[in-house]
């Protein structure tokens, strides 16, 4: 009975785990067919492993440019945000002042709130001031959309570090900036790794944001350089698919590289 259990938990993991990853194995293997057999025949093995659409999808998206556009607007805005942050979750946590109390609650509420009723008023303010089909239009966005759930996770964090060790840093000279950089920061690694990683998702993969925001080629992040092979009446699913490899490799090589650090940081946050 032990074993049949085993045998079916097992069994029932593995669909799930299959159902998950069919998405991702359907773009890989489409990616190394030409358009007409994806069209005939989308679910069957490539011919041959042929590496020729990635090099015209890496041409087609000028992916160096586009690349280092996704760089710089994400880990701008998340650097951005872990720091303002952490050190509003850290006034939250040590002051005691009434506002206090009801802007973090406000932050916590707006979370809840989700992107499409805030956009049309979002993009007129932007292109009031000015601001469109500019890459720091983003920074200010991300920043802005992640600080609340940066703000909730570090707060439960800090509340488990004991606050003798900023009072002993305090007698030594430490000016209060001094306190949060060299003694509270360095302790908040692992759950600032855990919301650079799941921010960082977001931000890389986000295309309706910087579609709405930003023209032309020059300013263009990966999912947009992507959708290039997408036009009116013909879409080249080669080419799209292998951009969509490409796009999303980077982000997966960070995420294997630090994914332990995903469940430690809030495992160590919940219990704190």
């Amino acid at each position: 009975m032990k074993i049949l259990k085993k045998t079916l938990f097992y069994f029932v993991f593995s669909a799930i785990l299959f159902l998950f990853m069919f998405p991702f194995i359907l773009v890989l293997m489409s990616s190394f067919k030409s358009n007409i057999d994806i069209i005939n025949a989308p679910l069957a093995l490539p011919k041959e492993f042929d590496f020729t659409n990635y090099i015209n999808a890496f041409v087609g998206m000028n992916y160096f440019r586009s690349i280092s556009n996704s760089l710089y607007i994400t880990i701008t805005s998340i650097v951005f945000t872990l720091v303002t942050s952490s050190m509003a979750a850290h006034l939250f946590v040590r002051k005691r002042w009434a506002i206090n109390k009801f802007i973090f609650f406000a932050m916590v509420a707006s979370m809840i709130i989700p992107f499409q009723t805030i956009m049309i008023p979002l993009i007129k303010t932007f292109g009031t001031l000015g601001l469109m089909n500019n890459r720091n239009t983003l920074l200010f966005y991300y920043a802005a959309a992640n600080t609340p759930l940066a703000v909730f996770m570090y707060h439960g964090f800090i509340k488990g570090i004991p606050f003798e060790l900023e009072e002993a840093a305090q007698i030594d000279g430490c000016t209060p900036f001094g306190v949060f950089f060299k003694v509270v920061l360095p302790l908040l690694k692992p759950i600032s790794l855990t919301l650079f990683i799941l921010n960082a998702l977001w931000v890389w993969n986000d295309f309706l944001f910087p579609y709405i925001v930003l023209k032309g080629k020059d300013n263009a992040t990966l999912p947009l350089s992507t959708f290039r092979f997408v036009e009116s009446y013909f879409t080249d699913y080669s080419l799209t698919t292998s951009g969509m490899i490409l796009t999303i490799l980077p982000i997966i090589i960070v995420y294997l590289f630090m994914q332990k650090h995903i469940v430690e940081g809030v495992v160590q946050g919940a219990i704190k």
